[in-house]
């Protein structure tokens, strides 16, 4: 009996030992903002990863084909920044600037081939998401995220390797 008693008191011990080293009182910190700059855009390509519409729902013409996500590529081009649309049906680009922490984009320029569906709604989406107020952050991973959200939807980005 006594070595029941034993075994049983090490074995409680043992779980609770387990229980304890089990349980993490640590959070993932919260994302940390960082300024929108020309030169933080243009460090990485930015790749979709989640766009929802004002409602919740997904904003689907973005993500018919996830091989090909849409992709944001900020760049110089002898002392003109544009952003160029990556895996679109057009060959599409707009110039950009930076004010005080605010993207502006501007003459956009595409090709013009009749795209079929649902590659066309694809690239009138992606028109539609560079639009609106930009933010930058780190997730709890440390991977910059680059957000833009207007009236009707919010768009993330995960920065990828140029």
């Amino acid at each position: 009996m006594k070595n029941m008693t034993k075994v049983m008191m090490a074995a409680t011990f043992s779980v609770s030992a387990l229980a304890a080293g089990c349980q993490t009182t640590a959070t993932l910190p919260a994302p940390v903002s960082q300024p929108v700059t020309v030169e933080a855009l243009q460090a990485h390509n930015w790749q979709l990863v989640d766009a929802k519409r004002s409602n919740g729902e997904q904003v689907s013409q973005l993500f018919f084909d996830p091989a090909k996500p849409l992709t944001l590529s900020f760049m110089n081009d002898n002392g003109r920044n544009y952003v160029a649309f990556m895996n679109t049906c057009n060959n599409m680009s707009a110039g950009y600037s930076v004010v005080n922490g605010d993207v502006q984009i501007k003459n956009g320029i595409s090709t013009m081939m009749a795209c079929p569906e649902p590659q066309a709604s694809f690239d009138k989406a992606a028109l539609a998401t560079v639009q609106g107020k930009y933010s930058l952050s780190k997730n709890a991973k440390n991977v910059p995220v680059l957000t833009i959200k207007n009236d009707n939807q919010v768009a993330y980005f995960k920065a990828v390797s140029k």
